[in-house]
């Protein structure tokens, strides 16, 4: 028994994360003019913010919603409560906006907090049950994205495990998510390894760029870039537990173009050539050493700047635009420029060139 049929909640390869941390971002409108014409399909956003839902009506974009970890306990303990959630936030915007998706929680289970690490099962099974009654759970994916801190180690890619204390959260999980077919999501940043040890790590490694790569010894594999090797860093841990079905897909990645000083290689150079390789590493629609068959699939972090992130400086630089909806740097998408007749946001022309 397979479980069920998967839910499709990713068209192509390629998503963005529109993060909404800010306090000068355009206008939702604005937002699905600028992703229709930089032809980006698939986003995630951090909640199940109605505005954005009723802009994204009719645009034919695809969007994964998302419950707050504050929200987790309470939905964990009571049914109705899902219920609930997915009649007011979901269901109403169906069918016009494709919400083809709903995250539980956001690196619940790499942090301190036991009680809500062990409300997340709990949590997706509400959730889910919720949406089978409503007829939904076909057509929307139940997922929760994890951060690099549930694995004890990742160095050489086939010598990742899960950690112990993590694993007894993890297990129920996986075993469910194999249950109704949903992906492993993670958070999958070269940045922030490269930036934990510059002097050991290459950044043409970090950046996609010509180097001479990783040689894993036990799987006989090269690695020529960081980003695949992260990925199949996942696939053996998934594969020690027991769970060598499960697809990987990156629910964040991305490159800071500015930071503190003591933030290496964040630059916006170094932004650029993230993205732009990233993005014809992506448009391949090949899969990583480890499973060549297994397309890679990532929404990249972040849409735009977000000038009140807190943390370190990086956390502000990692938008593809500025909050004006212009550039950051040139990937090869053109951001909204104000035509001269009218400045105001309402009258966006956009050209987008192709140069990958």
């Amino acid at each position: 028994y397979e479980g069920p049929l998967k839910v499709e909640a990713f068209t192509g390869t390629y998503g963005i994360n529109y993060g909404r941390i800010a306090d000068n971002l355009p206008p939702p409108e604005s937002v699905v003019t600028l992703l229709k014409l930089a032809k980006i399909r698939n986003v995630r956003i951090y909640d199940a913010d109605h505005s954005v839902l009723n802009a994204f009506k009719g645009s034919g974009l695809e969007l994964i919603v998302a419950i707050g970890n504050e929200y987790l306990k309470d939905i964990s303990v009571y049914e109705d409560h899902a219920m609930s959630w997915i009649k007011e936030n979901v269901q109403p915007f169906l069918p016009d906006t494709h919400i083809t998706g709903i995250a539980i929680g956001n690196e619940v289970l790499g942090g301190t907090d036991e009680e809500l690490a062990g409300a997340l099962l709990g949590a997706a099974k509400n959730v889910y049950n919720a949406l089978d009654r409503l007829k939904l759970a076909g057509d929307i994916e139940v997922s929760t994205p994890h951060s690099a801190a549930v694995f004890a180690n990742s160095f050489p890619p086939s010598s990742c495990i899960f950690r112990e204390d993590v694993l007894v959260y993890m297990r129920p999980i996986l075993d469910f998510f194999s249950q109704i077919g949903s992906p492993f999501y993670i958070n999958a940043y070269p940045f922030l390894a490269y930036k934990s040890d510059p002097e050991h790590i290459d950044i043409n490694y970090a950046l996609f760029r010509s180097n001479a790569g990783i040689h894993d010894a036990k799987t006989g594999l090269h690695y020529d870039n960081m980003f695949d090797a992260q990925i199949d860093a996942a696939y053996a841990a998934l594969e020690a537990a027991g769970y060598d079905k499960m697809e990987v897909r990156v629910s964040e990645t991305g490159w800071a173009s500015g930071g503190d000083e003591n933030e290496a290689g964040a630059t916006l150079q170094n932004a650029r050539t993230y993205n732009f390789n990233l993005r014809k590493r992506l448009f391949k629609k090949k899969g990583t050493p480890r499973r060549p068959k297994m397309v890679v699939k990532a929404y990249v972090f972040a849409l735009f700047n977000e000038d009140l992130k807190p943390g370190p400086s990086s956390e502000k630089h990692y938008g593809l635009f500025k909050a004006d909806g212009s550039i950051s740097y040139n990937i090869g998408l053109h951001g909204l420029k104000p035509s001269s007749a009218s400045p105001s946001l309402s009258s966006l022309t956009v050209s987008v060139s192709w140069i990958l």
